[in-house]
């Protein structure tokens, strides 16, 4: 039996909330220069092209498997990308995806329990905002590079 909850933000704001953040998140790729997207690190941390790796296998195909209650194994990194515009392009291609399968979303659905990628069994709004907070976490990496490499990123707030 599916149950309703009280709402305190509607689906299409959560999904306007996700999307502002995805499209700063696009505005960082594109502010990188090519060679330090995919090289640059401090401190043992990850390129840029690696979280967005991570991004690209947990957004589209965690809410894919969300919608269609198909549990994948996660799978970061399998496409070989090369190119800063490959990534862009895959970023796009996502995000589009994301807005087709948040129409599939029932209401009902995010109070539901999903088992995310095979790890993570928690109900399907927690699952949708840690897609949000990861993504928040590794642009905050992304702005040290930055900022590290004298680019001035965006505010974070111009979503």
């Amino acid at each position: 039996m599916k149950t309703l909850a009280a709402q305190v933000i509607t689906s299409e704001d959560l999904l306007k909330h996700w999307q502002g953040h995805r499209a700063l998140t696009r505005r960082l790729i594109e502010l990188f220069p090519e060679k330090d997207f995919f090289e640059f690190s401090i401190g043992g941390m990850r390129p840029f092209s690696k979280l967005v790796d991570e991004l690209l296998a947990i957004a589209a195909p965690g809410l894919r498997g969300i919608v269609n209650r198909d549990v994948q194994p996660f799978d970061e990194g399998s496409e070989k990308l090369i190119f800063k515009a490959q990534y862009l392009q895959k970023w796009d291609e996502s995000t589009a995806e994301i807005n087709q399968l948040w129409e599939k979303l029932a209401i009902e659905d995010f109070n539901e329990t999903f088992n995310l990628f095979g790890q993570y069994e928690f109900p399907v709004i927690h699952n949708i905002l840690y897609f949000i907070d990861n993504e928040v976490h590794h642009r905050g990496q992304a702005y040290v590079y930055l900022r590290a490499l004298n680019i001035e990123p965006p505010f974070f707030w111009e979503r």
